[in-house]
């Protein structure tokens, strides 16, 4: 007969998670210590060399000081009592030494904490900006799918929290760990020395105890602090992204909506925040009642030596200095062990990100793409986002060098699949492309994508000036390139008829210029770049017809001897393109020239004709409305409305 399996209790699970995470966070710690030790930065090797003198150094001087206070005591109580021979002169001088002796080291103690910490400085700071730098290459470097899927305000939260959380453990966890055990054995020493055995123990079990509640209270604490870690990343999150859509937060007048939202995240970060403090509460009111009563017990035996005479009322006050010279660094430790504890959750997210591996990386040896006419081949390509869902399906074309091909087809034929497949933004599962014979899977990222030039439908600028998105495509360019590349996007015009010229600043997103504007920097950025490939992913959608027509010249002298993939939305930009591509649900089911394509009667002509019939109907409602203002039953304010919305 079989036995039934025993479920793991509640218990055991949260031995496993602990001890996970305690693996997790030695991890995170062990993964610093390049950073503080770097080996290609000796001046900062010899940084934490004088930081750690220093800081030993100081303790030595720290323990001496209750020593000082201590003869300084035991002679002015004899001189009280008419015991000492010493001359009255020589007594003041003796006792005056030895007070300055006290002040000198406590001032001495604070001087080299600060020296300390200045000379440390520069080794925190750049291990901070090394590991945020190298967080944001690997960034850059992961797929777009991990940021299709990531949400940008959590990801800017992380490693805001990351980077306090970096300067927080190497200053704390390594200048202060080790000198607290240092000062701790030369304390239990010097009671050794001028008491006994029980004094040590005494200390050494206060220390004990007090470390194994702070150590047990802050782990208990861990849990509420990712819980306001999560909170507090969702609801950045919802804030960033609420701000980012501010005018379709407008649009819908769901101001409300958001902001209830937006509250839903803060009060469960209260309610962490809450339990936070409540936990801090009696975590501090623990440690103080641990460290007292360790304190009272050695301050009861001096008293009781003191009474039989063992002892002198200076070894009793020297108790006293000694606990509370200790109790400092140990209430700091326990505040280091909980910070530590903090920042390491908050670094375990960045870890995380920077064990996440590029779904694209480039094959060992891959050699730079070699573009000799930029002839382009796809060759029975299948591809999918997701297994149960393909997008394209064993297609086959070819872009010959120099020419124009457009791609067309209904929404969700895989259009701009094809661009982010040339790209190399996604790998395919089976078939190949290729561009003068070279399989971009085989050729270095870098050199394919500097080859490939492309204008896409959604244009997104930085937040910057217009003449930094522009040099964007090219940083090296000068002033009169940027210009010259304006001038043929048909932009340059615009752009010095604005109070600052190209220095204006565009907004975030670019949001401060319309969208034919935008559009128009995106396609001026490409001319500047100047690559033997261009990819115009509906390149015209944002501007009117007027201006499409403009812009469409530039495009053609800026394609001219060049590769281009056209993938277009307005059938009426691509009429003279060399070759038309009709995809339907990731299958090419037409191609031709255009004339061609009409006398077939299929998909495209079926396409071009509802398209032309819209045109139409447009331009039959421009003629009504303007007759209408002419026989004045509509005003041109009327007209301007109608025509927005």
């Amino acid at each position: 007969m079989s036995v039934p399996a025993i479920p793991a209790s509640s218990s055991d699970e949260n031995a496993e998670a602990q001890a996970a995470g305690r693996a997790k966070h030695a991890s995170v710690f062990w993964g610093l210590l390049p950073f503080v030790w770097p080996q290609n930065r000796p001046d900062l090797r010899v940084r934490v060399v004088l930081a750690f003198s220093m800081l030993v150094f100081a303790k030595l001087v720290t323990v001496s000081v209750p020593i000082f206070y201590k003869d300084a005591t035991d002679r002015l109580t004899a001189a009280s009592n008419g015991e000492t021979v010493s001359t009255g002169m020589g007594l003041a001088f003796g006792v005056a030494m030895l007070i300055l002796a006290y002040g000198t080291g406590r001032v001495l103690t604070m001087v080299l904490t600060q020296v300390r910490d200045v000379i440390f400085t520069e080794v925190g700071q750049n291990a901070v900006r090394h590991l945020n730098n190298r967080t944001f290459q690997h960034l850059h470097r992961l797929s777009l799918r991990f940021h299709l899927e990531r949400r940008t305000g959590g990801l800017s939260r992380v490693i805001e929290r990351a980077t306090r959380g970096i300067e927080l453990i190497i200053r704390m966890g390594i200048l202060n760990v080790v000198p607290t055990a240092l000062e701790l054995a030369l304390v239990s020493g010097i009671l050794f020395y001028y008491f006994d055995w029980r004094y040590v123990l005494i200390v050494v079990a206060t220390v004990v105890v007090y470390m194994w509640y702070t150590f047990a209270a802050s782990e208990r604490r861990i849990a509420i602090r990712r819980e306001m870690n999560d909170s507090d990343t969702d609801a950045n999150t919802k804030a960033i992204d609420s701000l980012l859509n501010f005018e379709t937060v407008k649009y819908f007048g769901n101001e409300e909506a958001e902001a209830r939202r937006f509250d839903a995240s803060i009060a469960r970060y209260e309610k962490a925040a809450i339990k936070t403090f409540r936990s801090l509460g009696l975590l501090n009111s623990g440690q103080a009642v641990i460290f007292t009563v360790g304190m009272t017990s050695c301050m009861l035996l001096a008293a009781r030596g003191v009474m039989v005479g063992t002892q002198t009322i200076g070894e009793f006050v020297m108790v006293n200095a000694l606990m509370i010279q200790l109790y400092m660094p140990l209430n700091f430790m326990g505040m280091v062990y909980r910070e530590i504890k903090q920042g390491l959750v908050d670094l375990e997210a960045m870890f995380a990100l920077l064990e996440e591996h590029p779904e694209i990386t480039d094959k060992p040896g891959a050699q730079p793409l070699e573009v000799t006419q930029g002839n382009i081949r796809f060759e029975n390509v299948c591809f999918s986002y997701e297994h149960d869902r393909r997008i394209l399906k064993d297609l086959s074309f070819e872009v010959p060098a120099g020419k124009m091909v457009a791609i067309v087809g209904p929404s969700g034929a895989g259009k701009s699949t094809i661009s982010r497949i040339l790209f190399r933004f996604y790998d395919i599962q089976s078939g190949r492309v290729t561009i003068d014979g070279q399989d971009i899977r085989d050729v270095t990222q870098k050199s394919l994508r500097s080859a490939i030039g492309v204008v896409p439908q959604d244009t997104v600028l930085f937040n910057d000036t217009v003449l930094y998105n522009i040099r964007y495509g090219r940083f090296e360019a000068t002033d009169e390139e940027v210009f010259a590349a304006a001038k043929l996007a048909q932009i340059d015009a615009f752009i010095r008829s604005l109070p600052q010229g190209y220095r204006t600043m565009v907004g975030e997103r670019g949001l401060k210029l319309s969208g034919g504007e935008k559009q128009r920097v995106a396609i001026a950025r490409t001319i500047l770049k100047g690559p033997p490939i261009l990819i115009l992913d509906e390149a015209t959608s944002a501007l009117d017809s007027h201006t499409e027509r403009e812009i469409q010249d530039a495009l053609d002298s800026v394609a001219k001897d060049r590769t281009t993939l056209v993938i277009a939305h307005r059938l009426s930009t691509i009429v003279h393109a060399d070759n038309i591509l009709v995809l339907e649900k990731g299958k090419l089911v037409e191609q031709g020239t255009h004339g061609e394509l009409i006398a077939r009667n299929g998909l495209y002509a079926s396409l071009w004709a509802r398209q032309r019939e819209a045109e139409r109907a447009r331009e039959e409602l421009a003629q009504a409305l303007q007759e209408a203002v002419r026989s004045g039953a509509l005003t041109p304010e009327d007209v301007a409305i109608e025509g927005a919305s």
